[in-house]
């Protein structure tokens, strides 16, 4: 049996700030839709709907993100500020190049680290988790080597 990762989807507010910020990441926009009718709503279980999205793809294929922004049903509810330790989806980490530089691109972003630092393991990652527009929760991490 081969199983495949095919996206991770991220509810937004704002999905033109949403697809900039991974934009700026160095994700792809890969396309953008509504997605509506009767077969949507079977699938998420919400009925009747209406989502604007967005597929973000890494620039090496393998990964993407789905940007969804409901226009119906509204959102019901709110994990934006939800702390690290929540239960439940909680970050999505990338491995970067430059943590510094990445770091640098995207505070012109209002992207800000979740600690104060970025933190070293041993000597094999640079860490941090970083809060982008809406309160989007991600890891950066780059490889020492």
């Amino acid at each position: 049996m081969t199983v495949k990762m095919d996206n991770v989807g991220i509810v937004v507010e704002d999905l033109a700030a949403a697809i900039e910020f991974f934009r700026e990441l160095g994700l792809e926009l890969e396309g953008q839709a509504v997605v509506e009718g009767e077969w949507a709503g079977r699938v998420t279980g919400l009925g009747h709907q209406r989502v604007e999205i967005a597929m973000m793809r890494t620039p090496d294929g393998h990964s993407r993100i789905e940007l969804s922004r409901f226009l119906e049903p509204s959102v019901v509810a709110d994990h934006r500020n939800a702390p690290v330790n929540a239960l439940g989806y909680l970050r999505v980490m990338f491995a970067v190049d430059d943590l510094d530089a990445t770091l640098s691109r995207l505070r012109e972003h209002g992207v800000e680290l979740v600690s104060t630092e970025v933190v070293r393991y041993e000597d094999v990652y640079r860490l941090c988790y970083v809060r982008g527009p809406e309160g989007i929760l991600i890891g950066l991490a780059e490889e020492l080597g």
